[in-house]
């Protein structure tokens, strides 16, 4: 009797690493990756047309990136089964993820049975966070107060704010994200506003203390 196989989008905007996703699953019968996607618009319009039964996607990504993706995907189906396969490690990333409505986290440096096992277990309908991943926090003070601010922007504050963090103009944001330049400037008017920093150094102080950068 032939079994379903778990159909599978990915979402990842570097081709290379799509190649080397497809290359390891393509090993496995049970899964099949039906469609690839290197940023969240053409993910959004592909769940739609092939309702796939997981999608495996980066957080990091041009247009309006991961975390609004994983938002708008849950918006649209309340059952979507999301896998957040990222470069990113820190809790912060993991929190917004999963608080978005990821069902699974797990880095890109981990063994390639733990993707297995984490696509395993989402399709089984559990949460499934890298082992080691979800640490209490050691923070305190000051940085405490800056996670709790950060992990309440929203989406696009968030790419902004780590994008300004990184030093990156606003005009380039504004090109990489494709916002308006206006747009980028009162997203930074608001970060600003919110952690009280009045300049972009602080902002970027702000992030590395955070381990967002």
């Amino acid at each position: 009797m032939k079994t379903h196989k778990i159909r599978i989008l990915l979402v990842d905007d570097h081709a290379i690493v799509r190649a080397g996703f497809k290359m390891l699953l393509a090993t496995h019968e049970a899964i099949e990756v039906i469609a690839e996607a290197s940023r969240g618009e053409t993910a959004l319009q592909q769940y739609q047309t092939l309702k796939p039964d997981l999608v495996i996607m980066d957080l990091s990504m041009p247009g309006i990136g991961g975390l609004e993706t994983i938002k708008r995907l849950c918006q649209r189906d309340s059952n979507v089964l999301i896998l957040v396969f990222s470069v990113h490690h820190e809790q912060v990333y993991i929190n917004r993820a999963l608080n978005a409505g990821a069902k699974g986290y797990i880095t890109k440096n981990s063994a390639p049975e733990l993707l297995l096992e984490a696509i395993n277990a989402v399709m089984l309908g559990e949460i499934y966070v890298e082992k080691g991943l979800l640490k209490t926090t050691t923070s305190t003070g000051n940085i405490d107060h800056y996670q709790t601010i950060i992990e309440d922007f929203s989406a696009r504050e968030f790419d902004v704010f780590k994008l300004l963090a990184q030093g990156v103009t606003v005009y380039s944001i504004a090109e990489e994200l494709c916002l308006n330049y206006k747009t980028v400037a009162n997203y930074g008017t608001q970060i600003r506003k919110k952690l009280r920093a009045n300049s972009l150094i602080e902002i970027a102080r702000i992030a590395e203390d955070c381990n967002i950068i």
